[in-house]
């Protein structure tokens, strides 16, 4: 990384056209799958039955999750809660089947293959606690994204701010894209891991905006190019360390942290590769094509007080 921050002059600006065009296929893309095919929402938000069981002994999930799709139940999703004794189902309402019915088809299912299960407890999830669910979801993003623009705008210049809400538009829009097109289940915790994508992003964002405002005060000559070029150099090692140690950390919990979080781990995965490339790629680009400009960033001087140095012997 040293090596990275002293020997390289990657001119990332120059590609800025080509990554625009990569970043607007993707979009459409995401946009597009969005509007026509939409997210596979879980349970949490479309509503359904949750029924919790346990046994004498430790249980493998995969020989449940056959008992339940032989018994009807395909999209059912079954997860350990508390220890190996203890199982979470979740099923999705249907329509040939009132909510009372479908829990006892599935504990009787279960029943059948081992007549020691015990039945713990059964909950209802209504539709209409699942769209107040979506509603508020959405809100929160489009209040989150609205407090960012405003804290930038004051942190720094409202440039700066328009790149960086511009950037979180389209973290969370490909994020939610990929989640569409390969058809992974949407519920709570996927919807928590993109508003943490937003808080990570923006963070990305933010250091690099402090050393292109630093090297715009600073440096006397050059370019607004040519300085947002040097400032995503001198951030370039901070930025790749920072993402690689929380992929490490993503990817464990995504292979070894159960079916749970799996899902919370796949749209961080995703947010912090799309969140480091459009710290460069969008945020700083959309900034330049602005307009920026050393006089936006330079401090503003007190009225007389040039004739005050002056006036000092």
């Amino acid at each position: 990384m040293e090596l990275i921050r002293q020997g390289l002059d990657l001119d990332f600006m120059s590609r800025r056209r080509f990554a625009v065009r990569v970043s607007a296929a993707v979009l459409a893309i995401s946009i597009l799958s969005l509007a026509f095919r939409g997210l596979e929402f879980g349970i949490d938000f479309t509503g359904g039955t949750l029924v919790e069981v346990g046994y004498p002994q430790a249980v493998e999930l995969e020989p449940v999750r056959d008992t339940l799709r032989r018994a009807g139940f395909e999209g059912a999703l079954v997860q350990h809660f508390g220890t190996a004794h203890d199982v979470l189902i979740r099923i999705a309402p249907r329509d040939d089947l009132d909510r009372s019915e479908l829990s006892n088809r599935a504990f009787d299912a279960l029943r059948a293959r081992d007549s020691a299960v015990d039945l713990r407890r059964v909950e209802f999830v209504g539709p209409q606690v699942g769209e107040e669910l979506t509603e508020q979801g959405g809100l929160a993003m489009l209040i989150a994204l609205g407090a960012i623009f405003l804290y930038v705008m004051f942190r720094f210049e409202w440039k700066f701010s328009a790149g960086a809400v511009a950037a979180l538009f389209h973290d969370v829009i490909i994020t939610l894209g990929i989640f569409s097109v390969l058809g992974l289940e949407f519920d709570l915790t996927v919807l928590a891991a993109v508003l943490a994508v937003i808080g990570y992003s923006l963070n990305d964002t933010i250091v690099v905006f402090d050393r292109i405002r630093e090297n715009f005060r600073r440096m006397r000559r050059g370019t607004s190019e040519s300085i947002i070029n040097r400032s995503l150099n001198q951030t370039l090692s901070r930025t790749l360390m920072t993402s690689l140690t929380t992929l490490l950390v993503l990817l464990a919990l995504f292979f070894l942290g159960g079916e749970l979080i799996h899902g919370f781990a796949t749209a961080l995965i995703i947010g912090v590769v799309i969140g480091t490339y459009s710290s460069i790629y969008v945020a700083s680009s959309c900034t330049l094509w602005l307009g920026v400009q050393k006089a936006d960033l330079m401090p503003v001087q007190k009225e007389g007080a040039e004739e005050e140095l002056d006036a000092r012997p």
